[in-house]
Formats: C-alpha cells, structure tokens, sequence
C-alpha cells in the first residue's frame, strides 16, 4: 500500500524506536513529545535511569540496525547476586553460559541514540509539545507549546507511545471507553545510588576494596550481575552503569508496620534499618542521607485496557496501553516487542483498522500474562531467591534443562532469552512448576531425584517447546 502519515505521541524509548521502523519503510511519521529534546537539553530521567535490555528488546533494536550500537553502552548482567544479611552472596545464573545474560543499559543514553536514528530516518520531531486535546472525529490533535501557546495539528492515524500516564489513551477514553482499570501496588520505590569505586571515600573503603581501586577497577561491587538483597516483604536492587555507578532502588510496602516507608520516612530512620539489613550495600553509599531525603517515593502499579484502538484512528502501545510493574525487567522489552510486531503489520497491511485489531488481539494477551509473571517475579525476588523448596525446584529444573532441553526450559528463561508468546510462557511455566512440585514430592534434595525416571515422566507429561 500506499504508505500514509501517522503521528506518534510520545519520544520516549518506544515512541522513537517506532518511529524509526515506520520511516524507515517508507511511512512520513511526525512525533511530538512533551519534554525538551534530551540531546540538547539533557536527559530528564522518568521511572529509573537503567532498564534490564533482554533479547524480545534485542531483537526490536536488530530490526532497525541498532543492535550493536546500544550494547556497546550496556553493562552484561549474568545473573542475580543475592546478598545476605550478613554480606554473603550467591551468585544464580539468568541462563546457561553468557549467550543468556541481561544487558543493563542507560534509559537516557539509549532514549538519545533512537531519537539520532528516527532523526536519521526521516521522522520530523516536534519537542516540548504537550497533548491537550484530540478530535478523533475531525482527526486533529491540540497540543501546547512550552509558554502555553495551544496549536491544532492534522492527524490522520495517532499512535500513542507517551507512557502509563498517556494523554492520547485520556483523550480516546473520553471519545469511547476503554475499560480501564489500574491496580495500584501497595509497595512504592526510593532509587540511591553505589557510586564509582573511585569516588568512594577513604574510610569507606576494606582492604579488598582498596586493593580493586588501586587496580583500576571501576565498580565497587561484581559489575556483572543484577544485586539483589531479598528481606522478606522488602527489598533493594541494584543495577550496574557504564561509568561504574550502581542504580540502588529501594522497594518497601507503603503503609503499615517497619519496615516500610511510613516507619523510614527520612534518613535518620532509614540508616539504622539499612545498618541492620542492607549494611553491605550502605557501606558503598557515601550520599545516602542526602539522597534518601531527596529522592521522593515512586509509585508502582498495572494498567490493564479492554481495547487499545479506535477502529483504525488511534492505537496505543507500550506502557500507554499495559503499563507493568518493574519486576521481570520486561516493561521496555514488551513494548520493543510491540514495535517488533506492529511496524511490519502496518507495513504490509492496507486497512490499518484489521490491522490495529490484529495486533491487539496478537498482543492482548501477552500483556496481561507478563503483567501477572512480573508481580509473581516481585514476590520471587524478594523472598523465594532465598527459599529451600524455590531452589530445591530450580536445581531440579536446570538438571531437566540440560538433560531434555526440547521439554524443559525455567519460565524466565523462556520469557527473557527467546520471543515465545508471553502467554504460552506463563501457561507451560505453571505446568512445569506443578512437574516439579509433583516429581520432588518426598525428596530433601533435588539431587536425590532419580533424574532418568524424572526425564521420561517429564516428556511423558509435556510436549515437547515450540521449536
């Protein structure tokens, strides 16, 4: 077909990342985004400042000729570093070898170098331009400019990229309902930071630390895994930087008894239950008292929508139509999946009305499963990294892996390393569990499985994964 204008709300990481693989197959895409171009006025950061890159986003970023030129700004992360209480770790793999590992990159360094690449493939890109209003039936959009000027812009077809508070979804819902429903989480955020070892001071510093800064090494603690310091109903992670920074975030219930951020509500509470649970971590943080009282507590929640399109006027994508809790890692990669799905559809597809269709009864389900397995993940993280019978049954598991590879493969392993649906994920993710539960019944340890018997039950049980 004939390729038409489309108008892209939002520049964010799936915004411009679609832009760019609509221009690049021949449509004229305009973007408007509320914020100033972060390439000449720096980067306002959103939720966090580094996101989990896994292969589903991989592969979005391969199709338009990017993928090499965001994994030379990426940290690898081969697995999960649990910290203990009392600062012992144990390193757990994210996959097989280092052909499975996350790459931890910079949202705003990775949001600069798509917006270089749609400028490149011929997008025209309109900044600090705020959506007020949209007229779906007359197809135009209103936007303001920073001093308030409001101004009216043709749109034929309006994609809407601009995050889980999308004024484009606001816009259509009041032109025809969505079913939106937003499940709040009770728990809120709090990012911090480990900065470069080098810039951690004297008295900071052990023997060992010392020794590694004198070496040259730049980050305080491994630089190759995702940190996580599991408590129970509480938690701190930690993702590695370029410049050899670790983004610490913090994730504590709301409300309630301590710990939680009513009971820590400045530093001079929060230092002593870090001195008591995270001490390890405290002791690399030589800003912590400023930082915690001047980073504010973020809010965590699901958006879940019943239709994600007006016939073929507008279509929502990305966090503007299942915005997910952070748990899995899987927010940016979703929504480069949508992109990695979308712009050839729309490419090949001469009724964008089928086609926005298409693509939400492709996608729909997806997203509702990877936003069930990330809140499933939170409870993973936080507490089950350290459970006997979650690592009696992750034993068991890489056993089955490596001995029927074709029938068994652990569910982040499916969901974060190849592009199965997100559904079937969760589907044989749940069948492989109750396997597991089933085949260790009566059984201390994994290793005291009959592992030959386990196999035969297992291919007797499952088919075999889609190839």
């Amino acid at each position: 077909m004939q390729a038409k204008p489309i108008t892209i709300v939002g520049a964010g990481l799936v915004g411009s990342l679609l832009a760019t693989l609509l221009a690049q197959r021949g449509f004229r895409i305009d973007l408007f985004e509320k914020r100033p171009d972060p390439r000449k006025a720096g980067f306002i950061g959103g939720r966090s400042i580094n996101l989990a890159l896994s292969e589903r986003g991989i592969r979005a970023l391969r199709m338009a000729d990017l993928d090499r030129a965001v994994l030379n700004q990426a940290v690898m992360m081969r697995g999960r570093m649990v910290h203990d209480r009392d600062g012992g770790t144990n390193m757990q793999r994210y996959g097989i070898d280092d052909s499975e590992v996350n790459q931890s990159v910079s949202r705003g360094g990775l949001n600069m170098l798509l917006l270089d690449a749609a400028a490149k493939a011929g997008v025209t890109m309109h900044f600090e331009q705020t959506l007020t209003a949209a007229d779906f039936d007359h197809h135009a959009l209103t936007f303001a400019d920073a001093d308030g000027t409001q101004h009216t812009a043709e749109a034929g077809v309006v994609i809407g990229a601009d995050g889980a508070g999308s004024a484009l979804r606001a816009a259509m819902n009041r032109h025809a309902p969505l079913g939106e429903r937003v499940e709040p989480l009770d728990h809120g955020y709090k990012e911090l930071e480990i900065p470069p070892l080098a810039q951690l001071p004297d008295h900071a510093l052990t023997p060992e630390l010392r020794a590694r800064r004198d070496a040259g090494e730049r980050f305080a603690i491994a630089p190759d895994a995702l940190h996580i310091w599991p408590r129970g109903n509480c938690m701190c992670i930690a993702l590695p930087n370029a410049e050899g920074s670790f983004t610490v975030t913090l994730f504590l219930p709301r409300d309630g008894k301590h710990p939680s951020f009513a009971s820590v509500p400045d530093a001079a509470a929060a230092r002593p239950y870090f001195e008591d649970d995270y001490a390890d971590a405290l002791a690399c943080m030589p800003a912590f008292d400023a930082d915690y009282d001047a980073h504010p507590v973020g809010s965590l929640a699901t958006l879940y929508l019943d239709r994600w399109h007006l016939d073929g006027q507008a279509l929502l994508v990305g966090d503007a139509a299942h915005a997910i809790v952070p748990f899995h890692g899987q927010g940016m990669n979703a929504g480069f999946e949508d992109v990695a799905i979308l712009a050839p559809l729309l490419a090949e597809s001469s009724d964008l009305a089928e086609a926005f269709e298409h693509f939400q009864q492709q996608r729909k389900p997806d997203a509702d499963a990877i936003a069930a397995m990330a809140l499933e993940n939170y409870v993973e993280m936080r507490d089950s990294v350290v459970d006997p019978d979650y690592l009696r049954k992750r034993q068991l598991g890489a056993r089955l892996a490596e001995r029927a590879p074709r029938h068994f493969m652990p569910r982040y392993r499916m969901v974060t390393f190849t592009h199965l649906p997100y559904a079937y994920c969760l589907e044989r993710g749940r069948a492989q569990d109750m396997l597991l539960t089933q085949l260790l019944h009566g059984h201390a340890q994994a290793d005291s499985v009959d592992i030959d018997a386990a196999v035969t039950t297992l291919k007797a049980t499952l088919p075999p994964l889609p190839a």
